[in-house]
């Protein structure tokens, strides 16, 4: 849905990033209360934004605000006439525009903290944390800074403290303007949530009509408004959550005027692009077309380790292979009176991806090569449609629920768009690729098996380049490794090693050494993100 659109159906909170970890963090929280928000630089200029805030939130950030190059906030910020929160480096960009003082401190607090509410007597100071229970002891959250503000801009009250924190939280007079030191976006804030409803909810007065009951049939509308009556959209499907969403919406938006392309390259997973086939086509419907393109991928991966150089050519030779599919459509439309030209490129953007590309520092130079499509929309010169671009991971799974795509389907795995090439570590071959599908299934099909799939954000087996003595029967082998990976994780911006039962990780591991080929050890990856990453390549 385009942001000038969504902006007339829904009121926004407007978060304005400083750079911090967790900014996307204060997003997902607003939409989990059915808010909706948008994130946008802290260099955002007021004056040029084409809609209006019913109330704006300042992230966190690395920097202190008293260096001379950090990033600041446009004044004008504070003469909107809506309500304004500060969080951590937020709360010291106000104060700092106030005129109060912050200073680095010799008691840096990082961690867990309690918090002492002060009942000032004034309402909408006091509205921040009413009715938010906490114990004697204080009420519990996360602190990750080293500056502190050292005294009070002219016009503000404390409305809670520490022991090493005279101003955790405050308030001005008279106006609606909030900072907090603490980070009340994170987990570790278990009552959190509960101070961002407030702002949101009881001092912003934003309505909590998001949800993605009300997201589809708006959607729906758009989509058909924008391609008309005969206008055509073309998109590549994976089989993954975010791309099944997509073409699901688009196929009841617009129906078989919505052509997807299905490009086999020889690294999927075991069986499927048959699977996605039988999924799409009859199960949801949608208009498929599946290309076998396993044999020119694969001959053009032969004798290439470097995971970059994997992830290029499996990107290029992706965008030659659609490009000349969509062609063939192309014809087809252009033969039929009945039909449209195809106008239209679907794309399964997600929020994230738009987060990743508007830092205050200038886009992003860290999307992965085969998160976007290349030169595909120049060349095709063909106009975006992404119904998923104010979504995140979430939102799009429980769309996928209420479109009633199988609830197996929603809850998938994220897969990198490079498939296998960047689990085997080393030359990917027809053989090797095989290898690591068997092993890949059984894994997968015993998890799922023990009632953990949906325990764990992600989980893959990758095939090592490497060889161990093994002894089967009476003979000595001589055989390659499986590495298991399984992580937890919310944002996948870190992750801890998933803990299995024992019992689990001792069949999965004799399953695979009996059961595949090649195959004579399995060992489990327990490294955490960081140091690690999520794959291995």
């Amino acid at each position: 849905m385009a942001s000038a659109e969504i902006h007339d159906l829904y009121d926004s909170i407007l978060i304005l990033d400083f750079g911090s970890q967790y900014s996307h963090l204060i997003t997902r929280r607003c939409r989990e209360l059915g808010v909706y928000c948008e994130m946008l630089p802290c260099t955002q200029k007021m004056a040029d934004l084409s809609w209006k805030p019913t109330g704006i939130i300042l992230s966190g950030s690395p920097y202190s605000v008293y260096a001379p190059d950090a990033p600041h906030v446009d004044p004008a910020v504070f003469e909107a006439g809506v309500p304004v929160l500060g969080i951590c480096y937020g709360l010291q960009e106000i104060a700092k525009t106030f005129g109060g003082n912050v200073e680095p401190h010799s008691h840096r607090e990082y961690g867990h903290a309690q918090i002492q509410i002060v009942k000032t007597g004034v309402a909408h100071a006091d509205a921040l944390f009413e009715g938010i229970q906490h114990g004697p002891e204080g009420l519990q959250v996360w602190m990750s800074h080293g500056d502190q503000l050292t005294s009070l801009p002219p016009n503000f009250m404390t409305v809670a403290h520490t022991p090493t924190s005279p101003f955790t939280a405050i308030a001005h007079e008279s106006r609606p303007i909030y900072g907090v030191q603490f980070h009340p976006e994170v987990t570790h804030s278990p009552r959190g949530k509960e101070v961002i409803g407030s702002f949101v909810k009881n001092i912003c007065g934003v309505r909590d009509g998001w949800s993605m009951d009300t997201f589809i049939p708006k959607e729906i509308a758009r989509i058909r408004e924008i391609c008309g009556d005969k206008g055509q959209v073309i998109g590549a499907v994976s089989g993954g959550v975010d791309s099944t969403v997509a073409a699901k919406l688009m196929h009841e938006a617009i129906g078989d005027r919505f052509h997807a392309i299905m490009v086999d390259n020889g690294v999927l997973r075991l069986d499927e692009a048959k699977k996605v086939k039988k999924m799409l086509t009859e199960d949801l419907g949608v208009n498929l077309t599946v290309v076998d393109a396993s044999d020119l991928f694969l001959g053009r991966l032969a004798g290439v380790e470097d995971p970059e150089q994997k992830r290029k050519i499996i990107g290029n030779t992706f965008i030659e292979v659609f490009e000349e599919k969509a062609a063939e459509i192309e014809k087809e439309c252009a033969a039929d009176s009945s039909k449209g030209p195809i106008e239209w490129l679907l794309q399964g953007t997600l929020y994230p991806d738009v987060i990743e590309s508007i830092s205050f520092k200038g886009p992003s130079a860290v999307i992965k090569s085969h998160h976007n499509v290349g030169g595909l929309l120049e060349d095709m010169k063909l106009k975006l449609i992404e119904p998923l671009r104010e979504l995140f991971k979430d939102e799009v799974r429980a769309l996928g629920r209420l479109l009633d795509i199988p609830a197996h389907l929603v809850g998938r795995h994220p897969f990198p768009g490079p498939g296998l090439a960047i689990r085997i570590l080393g030359e990917v071959t027809r053989e090797q690729v095989a290898i690591l599908q068997h092993a890949d299934e059984i894994y997968i099909a015993e998890i799922r098996a023990a009632g953990l799939y949906d325990q764990i954000s992600q989980a893959f087996a990758a095939l090592l380049p490497v060889r161990a003595v093994g002894v089967m029967g009476d003979a000595r082998t001589y055989d390659q490794v499986i590495a298991l990976r399984a992580v937890s994780t919310e944002d996948f911006m870190t992750a801890d090693w998933f803990e299995f039962p024992a019992s689990v990780l001792k069949k999965i591991s004799s399953r695979i050494t009996n059961e595949v080929r090649g195959i004579n050890r399995v060992v489990y990856d327990i490294t955490s993100k960081p140091p690690g990453t999520v794959e291995w390549l």
